[in-house]
């Protein structure tokens, strides 16, 4: 027997950089219909921003991969038991995941012996591995809000309810100034190169990348004297955890915590982990490499499970190699290195880049995905 459920409680999961600001325009739009709404759950300062109380924060969960989420599995296990207590002793209207499937669908378990509905934003990448997942969805979970055009096609085949909301990227990546003008707001010369150097959002990820991209950097000054290099902060970051392997390295560096899409917009190129912002790199037209590495098992285990022939999501949509990859053992810094000097040094070459990043905004159809989500949240809480 479940207890009857908080009509004005929402809990909410975002284990990541990109989750918390999907999360946070979310929340902002369910307000607008619905101000008495009351959001908690896992968040980080974007969320916390729009109103949500966070009883962890998205920054000690933000891992990839076997052994990295093996390692912190402390910090990952109190979250979960402390989200499990609630949905089963003071269970709220509804649970919304977003994306962080590994954690997300255990807790869509929980949710769903306590009665409590379960809407499930940004699917997990089941058409790259683990389709077996779906029928686990299935059972668990009331919704999905898929933000891909040819996701909703794998869940309505499995008889899971379903709607395409449009690419939250799609409203959030709106750039109008030229590159110099972008570049000349960070106080950038805009006489001189410009490369952002994009190290991720996740712990993990700045300890295994960002000293290949520093050296990357390294060799690309040295071929590129006097370039200026750019580093976004993810909200799930601190500048500690960055400054000092970047400023001992003698590089000319501007750190920013805000406006990424104009940051974007003032470099030439970039260099990125791939993730979410390769998309918004996509959106605002600037040409890039895309770089990762997972540890041998993680990365032997997921060589065996992923069906696709891309990692990046601007390739992945648009269905061919536009920017290129370089993963494990090929993110060497002269490998990367080398394309972007090709970048930069080759015009034709940086030129059909930006033309074919131009054609990922259409292909993805169509935005306005948070008031389109919220609407959903709305709807479902009303539906008995």
């Amino acid at each position: 027997m479940t207890k009857a459920v908080s009509h004005k409680r929402i809990m909410i999961v975002a284990g990541e950089a990109s989750g918390d600001i999907y999360g946070a325009d979310l929340v902002r739009e369910a307000l607008i219909l619905e101000p008495e709404l009351h959001f908690f759950g896992i968040g980080g300062q974007r969320m916390r921003e729009a109103g949500i109380e966070t009883l962890v924060d998205s920054s000690d969960m933000a891992v990839v991969g076997l052994i990295e989420v093996l390692k912190h599995f402390d910090v990952i296990s109190a979250a979960f038991l402390k989200l499990k207590k609630i949905l089963r002793e003071d269970p709220p209207a509804l649970l919304i995941l977003i994306d962080y499937p590994g954690f997300n669908l255990r807790l869509a378990k929980i949710a769903k012996r306590a009665g409590v509905k379960v809407l499930y934003y940004i699917s997990p990448q089941i058409w790259a591995w683990r389709q077996g997942r779906l029928k686990k969805i299935s059972r668990l979970v009331d919704h999905m809000a898929v933000i891909l055009p040819f996701e909703a096609a794998f869940y309505e085949r499995a008889g899971v309810p379903v709607t395409f909301v449009g690419h939250p990227m799609l409203d959030m990546v709106q750039v109008s100034m030229t590159r110099d003008q972008a570049a000349a707001s960070f106080g950038l010369d805009v006489s001189r190169k410009i490369v952002g150097l994009f190290p991720g959002s996740r712990t993990n990820e700045i300890e295994k990348l960002l000293p290949v991209i520093i050296e990357s950097a390294n060799l690309l000054e040295k071929r590129f004297p006097g370039t200026q290099f750019v580093v976004p902060i993810a909200s799930t970051l601190k500048q500690e955890d960055l400054a000092p392997q970047i400023m001992s390295s003698g590089l000319d560096v501007t750190f920013t915590h805000e406006r990424i899409h104009d940051l974007i917009r003032a470099c030439d190129a970039v260099i990125s982990v791939s993730g979410t912002v390769t998309l918004e790199i996509a959106l605002v037209g600037t040409p890039m490499v895309i770089i990762y590495k997972l540890s041998p098992l993680t990365y032997m285990l997921a060589k065996r499970l992923i069906k696709i022939e891309h990692i990046g999501l601007c390739n992945i949509v648009a269905g061919e190699t536009v920017v290129k990859e370089l993963i494990q053992h090929e993110a060497s810094p002269d490998n990367i290195s080398a394309e972007i000097e090709k970048i930069l040094g080759n015009v034709l070459y940086a030129n059909e880049i930006r033309q074919k990043l131009s054609a990922v905004r259409s292909q993805l159809k169509r935005g306005g995905a948070s008031a389109n989500v919220a609407r959903l949240v709305i709807s479902l809480m009303e539906t008995p």
